[in-house]
């Protein structure tokens, strides 16, 4: 009876110290993003104060070797009345008065292809470990969205995946007035401050409630 009692103070106590990392709960499988409108994202907080730095990156490519295409965003993981971010979703975009000779530079991120193959990872300096969402598509239409190029991880597991891109693109126009010209080079929103920190160590064990798509298929 004693040890019991012994055993399940133990457990409790051990309990308090359990480090509660971010829990992403969206995106994940079968969520669809339009260039250009809003990417958003949702957590549940870190109860233990030491995600002050959630650093969020969209990335892609398997579960062993992760390929990140670009940070979106440096939030407060903490934050209990903050665990929701959005940015304008990677897209093509630009936008010009004509003028006598126009070169149009437009610097807004395009992912391609379109598939259920991005995901985020969230880091932070504070802490060893990182958590994934599970995989989405990023789309310029619902109808344009090709299967994700591999069906299978590289250990085998019946997790369908791909490597995807961020591809800007640049055009010339020639036209025969004299207005004024403005080029559009919008990236990534970022509404809270963004710095720059190591990554955590890519593990192979993906954690967080909507990494099925990740840890288990989507």
């Amino acid at each position: 009876m004693l040890a019991a009692l012994a055993l399940t103070v133990l457990a409790s106590s051990a309990a308090i110290f359990v480090h509660a990392d971010p829990d992403p709960t969206n995106p994940g499988p079968g969520d669809v993003f339009i260039e250009g409108q809003a990417c958003s994202i949702n957590w549940n907080p870190d109860t233990t104060g030491v995600w002050k730095t959630m650093i969020i990156q969209l990335k892609t490519g398997d579960n062993f070797d992760m390929v990140n295409l670009t940070t979106v965003g440096t939030v407060d993981g903490t934050d209990a009345t903050h665990t929701s971010f959005s940015y304008p979703c990677p897209k093509v975009g630009g936008s010009f008065i004509p003028t006598f000779i126009c070169i149009v530079i437009d610097l807004s991120p395009q992912v391609t292809p379109h598939s259920p193959i991005y995901f985020y990872q969230f880091s932070s300096s504070a802490s060893n470990n990182s958590v994934w969402t599970g995989r989405f598509t990023i789309t310029d239409s619902l109808t344009d969205i090709v299967p994700a190029a591999e069906s299978t991880q590289p250990d085998g597991s019946a997790i369908p995946w791909g490597t995807g891109a961020l591809a800007n693109s640049t055009s010339t126009t020639t036209v025969g007035t004299m207005n004024s010209m403005s080029a559009t080079a919008s990236a990534l929103g970022t509404p809270s401050a963004t710095s720059s920190v190591s990554n955590a160590s890519n593990n192979a064990s993906l954690t967080g409630s909507r990494t099925d798509s990740i840890s288990s298929g989507i």
